[in-house]
């Protein structure tokens, strides 16, 4: 959609937006430094999938700024907006580094995350009335995917059906041609026909 921004000033997290926010859209801030997400993370090198919340649908929840994440994720979140979807490549240094590298992740691996910001909130016990409208909206927000993917497997189920039907199709047309000329004379029910009725 744009090209990629760099965020560190030395290459180390690059962020190209996906999909743009709404211009009136919330951003993690000192008040609302609690986030949802939803990411897929892969290897640059080879684009395998290492880690994803789109299989199960869950929603990974962290706090900007308490180092719970990796660095990339701290400052690449800052500078997103509830909807917005954004590439982030990081180099290692900002990624696991050498020392905490999970098993199946290069130390030296640089990773690409496509991450949807979902939400924004505050801290527990800033605010309840917040946190169960934040509650409700994100149960709202989790039946809308749900039903979106009932949507798609409608869809798919009805591709399915529509070539299926194609083929019986084409297999009937295959099997008239191979009978020939059978079944074109008349019938005996044509060459006598039922008396009328007076």
């Amino acid at each position: 959609m744009g090209d990629a921004i760099d965020l560190t000033g030395d290459g180390g997290v690059m962020k190209k937006i996906v999909r743009r926010a709404k211009a009136d859209a919330v951003e993690p801030s000192e008040d609302l430094p609690l986030v949802d997400v939803h990411y897929e993370g892969t290897l640059a090198d080879t684009g395998e999938v290492f880690d994803t919340t789109h299989e199960d649908n869950t929603i990974f929840s962290f706090e900007i700024g308490s180092g719970s994440v990796i660095r990339a994720w701290d400052v690449a979140l800052r500078t997103m907006k509830v909807g917005e979807v954004a590439k982030i490549t990081c180099k290692p240094e900002y990624a696991y580094g050498r020392a905490g590298s999970p098993p199946d992740i290069p130390p030296d691996a640089i990773l690409v995350f496509e991450v949807e910001l979902v939400a924004c909130r505050p801290r527990k016990g800033s605010s309840m009335s917040s946190v169960s409208q934040e509650r409700a909206r994100l149960e709202e927000l989790k039946k809308q995917r749900e039903m979106a993917a009932a949507v798609k497997e409608e869809e798919k189920k009805k591709r399915e059906e529509a070539k299926a039907a194609a083929a019986a199709r084409i297999q009937a047309k295959l099997d008239a041609k191979k009978g020939g000329g059978k079944g074109k004379g008349k019938s005996k029910k044509d060459m006598f026909p039922l008396p009328s009725q007076f």
